[in-house]
């Protein structure tokens, strides 16, 4: 990205928050109650509207200070505000802007600088990722975790690191994926499948079963090899110059496939896929590119329920509670499409989470880089998921599992979690609910 010139104020001329945005605030407090942040502190510039506030301060002329940062640092990004707004207000767009413009004018710790570079030199790298499934294996199978936090040393650890080592979870055998999946029986579409960076490392039998539902069901499955990161903990966290390139080498590795859909069972992900064009907006290159792959790209639950089921659905006699991703359900309005699905399967009951719109914490890297807050949330959504009943929870996002499996354990608790497509698989497969709570 070239460089652009200074203006006065908090923000530079490339993307500030757009004005017109800005104003189409009327502060009339519908948004509080569903922001996390203003739920916990009652803080008004915690809020949406005081963060829109504030960038309207910063486009007036007030300068870039630690607190505006503070403030802005402490959003989530959940974007529940904008299901709640009856003004139709674009925050996820506002804030995008705004981070962006906190990354390249505000002057970070050295332990904060330090913190996110580690960060994204790693989490964005699917090889990277991948290459440290050994030795965390090793780690979880020889109870080096426990032996740490016995002998007192993980306390000795600075909590963002505390909080990475708490969030991995059990390292299984990854199955292997080709390059093409063929459709069982008459062939209803093509579908490039996109895998993921921590999805890929961590959660590859999610993948696996992906590929599985989506032949089950008819489509041709098509699986680039040489697919990277898709840009979104990037985006989702300033970094706009990186997650542009992401975005570009992407969007260079599914042109060269012919497909109908493209497809991710990613929440956050998704959301960041489908806005592409705003984002390679400034690139004449792949402005045009991008808006082609976007308009394809489906959620695979959105998908599944585009395309209809032929695959039978076999009993699953199990009580299941739902988590709405935030960036499936505000960022992408995919609500009743999950919920669709799990409840077509016979024999399974879908339960309710009390103040399901609340985010559970993850947030991308946000529990990694605010962890006292993302703690705070884990937990009262650890509470509310108890308070089901169910024996399973069901949610579409690699974050919020590693979140609500976390916040469960510090309260000594387990429950089995699934992906809603580990779900769907079992059923098409006939593989009984036990191969569920397993998990």
């Amino acid at each position: 990205m070239t460089e652009t010139p200074s203006r006065p104020g908090a923000f530079d001329a490339h993307h500030p928050p757009q004005r017109e945005l800005v104003d189409d605030c009327v502060h009339c407090g519908f948004c509080l109650p569903t922001c996390p942040t203003y739920d916990l502190w009652g803080e008004e510039m915690d809020s949406p509207r005081g963060r829109i506030y504030l960038m309207k301060e910063g486009l007036e002329g007030e300068p870039m200070t630690d607190t505006m940062v503070g403030h802005f640092d402490a959003c989530l990004g959940c974007m529940a505000c904008v299901t709640a707004c009856p003004s139709g207000v674009q925050y996820g767009t506002l804030i995008t802007e705004t981070r962006a413009q906190v990354e390249r004018r505000h002057e970070r710790s050295r332990w904060e600088r330090l913190m996110r570079t580690a960060i994204f030199t790693l989490f964005p790298y699917p090889r990277r990722l991948n290459a440290l499934r050994g030795p965390l294996a090793l780690y979880q199978r020889l109870g080096l975790g426990k032996l740490a936090k016995k002998s007192g040393l993980m306390a000795k650890l600075p909590e963002g690191l505390q909080t990475m080592e708490s969030l991995a979870p059990p390292i299984k055998r990854a199955p292997k994926l080709g390059h093409r999946v063929p459709a069982r029986g008459k062939r209803r579409a093509t579908v490039g499948m996109i895998t993921g960076c921590v999805q890929s490392a961590f959660f590859p039998d999610v993948n696996a079963a992906t590929a599985r539902i989506l032949s089950a069901e008819g489509c041709d499955v098509v699986i680039p090899q040489s697919q990277g990161c898709c840009g979104a903990l990037s985006e989702h966290s300033g970094r706009e110059a990186e997650a542009v390139k992401f975005a570009r080498n992407l969007l260079d590795v599914f042109e060269r496939s012919s497909v109908d859909y493209v497809v991710i069972n990613s929440a956050g992900c998704g959301s960041t896929l489908k806005e592409y064009p705003r984002l390679l907006q400034d690139d004449p290159e792949y402005a045009a590119k991008a808006e082609k792959f976007s308009a394809r790209v489906r959620d695979i639950a959105e998908l599944l329920v585009e395309l209809g089921p032929v695959a039978e659905r076999h009993p699953l006699p199990v009580e299941v509670a739902y988590h709405d991703a935030c960036h499936l359900a505000h960022g992408q309005g995919i609500r009743s499409q999950p919920r669709e699905l799990l409840r077509a399967i016979p024999g399974l009951e879908l339960r309710e989470i009390s103040r399901g719109e609340l985010c559970c914490g993850s947030a991308g890297v946000y529990n990694l880089l605010q962890p006292e807050p993302a703690r705070a949330l884990g937990d009262r959504k650890a509470d509310n998921v108890l308070a089901t009943g169910a024996r399973l929870l069901v949610t579409a996002n690699p974050g919020c599992s590693m979140q609500i499996r976390t916040a469960l354990e510090r309260r000594g608790e387990h429950m089995a979690m699934a992906h809603t497509v580990q779900v769907l698989d079992a059923s098409i497969r006939g593989l009984g609910v036990e191969t569920l709570l397993r998990g």
